[in-house]
This record gives C-alpha cells, sequence and structure tokens, in this order.
C-alpha cells in the first residue's frame, strides 16, 4: 500500500506542496497555520512530516493558536519530533505575534474607564495558565507610566506584598494606581481573598497617599472591576 503524503518527507513532495515554496509562489496567505508552523519546525519525525505533525499539535488544540501560544517549552518537548531549539522557534513566534497585535496599543495611555484599563491588561494576561498580579501605575492624568508583574502564582491563587506595589509607586512617581490579576478559569466572581486584598491596599494606599483606582479581574473574554461594582 503507497504511503501517504502526510507521513513521507516534505521534500518528496510537489513544489506546490511543500510550505516554504508555497509560501514563495503563491504568498503568505496561501498557507495553513500547520504549514506555517511547519516552517518553523523544519522537519517533522520518522512517521509524520513537519506538516502532519503540526497538524496533529494544533488538533490537540482545538485548532486555536490561542491555546498553543499558552503550551510551554516543556509541554511541547512532550511532542515526538519537538526538541528544545522547535519548541524555542514556536514559542518565539508566538511571542512575535501577539506583540504585533498589541503594537497599536499606546505606550503611555489615559485611562478614563475600567474598559480602558481592561484594552491595556488583557494582552498581558492573554497566554497565562496560571495566575498573575500586575499593577498600573498613573500619573496625575490617568495617564499610565509603568506597569510591573508583583507576584506570579499557580493555577488559582498567587501571593502579593503590599510593600512591592508602594515601593514601585514611589518609584515610578506614580499618584494612583489600578490592581489586577487574572482568573484562567474564567470566572469572574471575586474570591473573598481578592476583596480582602482589595480593601488592605485601599487602607494602605490612603495613608500613603497614592489612589486605589480600581481593581480588574482579568479573563479572555471579559473583567470585573471592583471601581465599577463599587466594592471599592
Amino acid at each position: 500500500m503507497p504511503e501517504s503524503k502526510e507521513s513521507t518527507s516534505i521534500k518528496s513532495w510537489s513544489l506546490d506542496d511543500r510550505p516554504r515554496e508555497k509560501l514563495l509562489h503563491k504568498g503568505k496567505n496561501a498557507l495553513s497555520d500547520a504549514e506555517l508552523l511547519a516552517i518553523l519546525i523544519g522537519s517533522g519525525n520518522r512517521t509524520e512530516s513537519a506538516v502532519a505533525l503540526c497538524k496533529r499539535i494544533l488538533k490537540d488544540k482545538k485548532f486555536q493558536l490561542k491555546q498553543l501560544s499558552k503550551m510551554t517549552i516543556e509541554e511541547l518537548q512532550s511532542y515526538k519530533g519537538i526538541g528544545e531549539a522547535k519548541a524555542i522557534s514556536i514559542v518565539a513566534a508566538l511571542e512575535l505575534g501577539k506583540r504585533h497585535g498589541n503594537a497599536d496599543i499606546p505606550l503611555y495611555p489615559k485611562i478614563k474607564s475600567s474598559q480602558d484599563a481592561y484594552a491595556v491588561l488583557k494582552p498581558i494576561y492573554s497566554d497565562f495558565a496560571h495566575e498573575e498580579f500586575w499593577v498600573l501605575y498613573l500619573d496625575n492624568s490617568n495617564k499610565v507610566i509603568n506597569r510591573y508583574q508583583i507576584s506570579k502564582g499557580g493555577m488559582t491563587s498567587t501571593v502579593v506584598d503590599s510593600r512591592i506595589i508602594f515601593k514601585k509607586a514611589l518609584l515610578s512617581g506614580a499618584v494612583a494606581i489600578i490592581l489586577s490579576h487574572n482568573h484562567p478559569s474564567g470566572s469572574l466572581r471575586p474570591s473573598e481573598q481578592d476583596k480582602a486584598l482589595t480593601s488592605k491596599i485601599k487602607k494602605a494606599s490612603a495613608i500613603m497617599e497614592i489612589k486605589l483606582l480600581d481593581h480588574i479581574i482579568v479573563t479572555d473574554k471579559s473583567y470585573f472591576s471592583f471601581a465599577d461594582e463599587m466594592l471599592l
């Protein structure tokens, strides 16, 4: 029985079917996601071409590049034919794509609403499968002058040191802050821990004379604003 094209070397395919040649002759828009990934990794394994391997990886992620971008280097290496160098190439390419998508966001945007804050924060959290806590630091015009990762945690929580938050505020010359963290589960409901932390930082901000404007819980699809919900 003849070997299928999916499992043979790309070199044996017709010129039009080879990803690199296809890109040269037909343009980048003619390639599928799997074919673009195949160009990055260059080769597959003994039983799969680069394209077939990439199709299988994408299938495991329901053909969603967003899900693929959340994979770690170690997770990518679990696929036969994906070594460290190939995994790094995939992660780097997806990060470039993410940064390209964020290029239109102003470096120092002015925050007028929780929606403005979410627009700045969502790209930060877009690929995380774990919780992180970030703070936006603003000047007296509510313009973002800095942003810092305060902590990194697990799937359901992260530990936050309020002293670090205010140290960064003083170093930045900020007069206001917006707290934020993500919920990888997609839940928009603040936990009792979230509420207690917000209350603690609000009291400290009054003493430091640095205004707490909001605390935003970020998910892939939406957000929760403590200020909008009158919880500050």
